[in-house]
Order: structure tokens, then C-alpha cells, then sequence
């Protein structure tokens, strides 16, 4: 079996994915990491990964983004390969993570899901083809969500940005003097209720407009893509992976 340590155990995504992996046959939680301490459970329960006294395979980060230097310390240290399903990370803490792929194997995707990452080829193929449309990102989350935009709409306007490489970000657009620009791609955040997760990318063109959306039901796909990716990733050689490199 797979042991598994759960970085974030007791958030909304950690402890929809502790259920995951204690169903799964193939895996075994070994303990799980939280700052919350408040809540009984049927494993060993840390509030940092430097006081973990049991080894695994892999760990699954479902944390915060304050929370990188202590998991990437723990997997250094063990040599333990590391999924990373956190999103909110600035540019050097980003460069932190592929510093560390270096040495360890690391997967790291803003969205776990694989119906978000059939998405982001599709509109990387319909953004070469609708290259002088207007490119919109429009996503939809719950109200206790707290960065945004969404890691999400962040990899879509970068699969945008791939293939048109002069466009510019424009985050909430607002003003008196708010005029589209041809050369943006705008993104925008919606909070409220219980959304679990909405991503629409619409092409404006000339009397005419095509939209590309994904819908998540339920956060039981964000943890099953990250337990698949985990069982991926235990064989590779130390290196930066995303969904790309698995489903591929």
C-alpha cells in the first residue's frame, strides 16, 4: 500500500481528501497536518510537518500557501515526493517549488481536476483559431474562497497567453475609462454561496460568440485527481510534473 501523509487535513479540500484516500484500497493515511487542532480523528494529527515522526511515500498538500517552506523542508529532508494542489502562490515561492523539483519529484496544478485540464487544451487550440476574438475568463467560487482569481483562471489565461504571447492581464476591469483593449484578456472573480467551482471562457467575436465552460459538482474530483496524480508520481525520477506530463 501507498502511505500517505495529508498536508491540510481538516480544510474543506483536506478533509474531503483524507475521506478519499481512507477509501481507497491502494492507499493508507499514515497522519495528517493541520493548524486547526480542535477536531478528533481516526489518525495521527500534526500542527507542522517538522513534528511528523512517521514516514511515506508521498504527501498531498491541500494547505495554504504560508505553509510551503515547512512542507518543502519535510520533503527535502525525507527525500518524500510531493503533490501540491494549493493554489495562491506568489512568483518566488513558485520558484521555491521548482528549485526543490530539483531534487525531489514534484506535481504541482492549480486544479486537480482532469475535466479543468481537457479544458485548458481546448482553449489553447480555440485561441489559435479565434486569435483576433475578445478572450474573456469569468470564474465562480464559494464565499469562504480566499485568494483570487482563481489558481484556475490564472492557468487558462496562461494557456491564452501561450499562444498569444502580447496579451496582457486585465483583473476586474472597472473605471470611467474602462475600453476593452484588443490586447487584454480580461478576468474576472465571482464569490458567493456554496459554488464549488465554475470556469467559462467566452470568445467575442463579430456577431457571433463561443464559450468553453467547466462545472465542478463536488470537490471529490480536486481529490481524486490528486490521489491519482500522488500514485503517478511515486515512479518518477525527481523533476516538475503537472497534468500535462500525466496525461500525456
Amino acid at each position: 500500500m501507498l502511505k500517505v501523509i495529508v498536508n491540510g487535513c481538516l480544510g474543506k479540500m483536506g478533509k474531503v481528501l483524507t475521506r478519499c484516500v481512507q477509501e481507497d484500497e491502494q492507499l493508507e493515511l499514515v497522519c495528517g497536518v493541520s493548524l486547526n487542532q480542535n477536531e478528533d480523528t481516526s489518525f495521527n494529527l500534526y500542527s507542522k510537518m517538522i513534528d511528523i515522526s512517521e514516514s511515506a511515500d508521498v504527501i498531498i498538500d491541500f494547505s495554504h500557501h504560508s505553509t510551503l517552506h515547512d512542507v518543502l523542508s519535510f520533503a527535502l529532508k525525507n527525500k518524500t515526493p510531493l503533490v501540491i494542489a494549493t493554489t495562491g502562490y506568489n512568483e518566488d515561492e513558485l520558484n521555491k517549488i521548482k528549485e526543490a523539483s530539483k531534487i525531489i519529484p514534484i506535481f504541482h496544478s492549480s486544479n486537480m481536476s482532469l475535466g479543468v485540464n481537457v479544458l485548458l487544451r481546448l482553449v489553447k487550440e480555440a485561441t489559435k483559431m479565434l486569435n483576433d476574438f475578445d478572450i474573456e475568463v469569468i470564474e465562480k467560487h464559494h464565499n469562504k474562497k480566499v485568494d483570487a482569481p482563481s489558481g484556475t483562471a490564472i492557468m487558462i489565461a496562461n494557456a491564452v497567453k501561450e499562444v498569444l504571447p502580447t496579451i496582457e492581464y486585465n483583473y476586474g476591469r472597472y473605471g470611467r475609462e474602462a475600453k476593452r483593449n484588443k490586447y487584454e484578456i480580461g478576468i474576472h472573480a465571482v464569490r458567493g454561496g456554496t459554488i464549488v467551482g465554475e470556469h467559462d471562457v467566452i470568445y467575442a467575436g463579430h456577431d457571433e460568440i463561443v464559450e468553453l465552460k467547466h462545472i465542478a459538482q463536488s470537490k471529490d474530483i480536486f481529490a481524486k485527481g490528486s490521489i491519482t496524480a500522488a500514485k503517478y508520481l511515486v515512479s518518477q525520477v525527481p523533476g516538475y510534473y503537472n497534468m500535462d506530463n500525466m496525461l500525456s
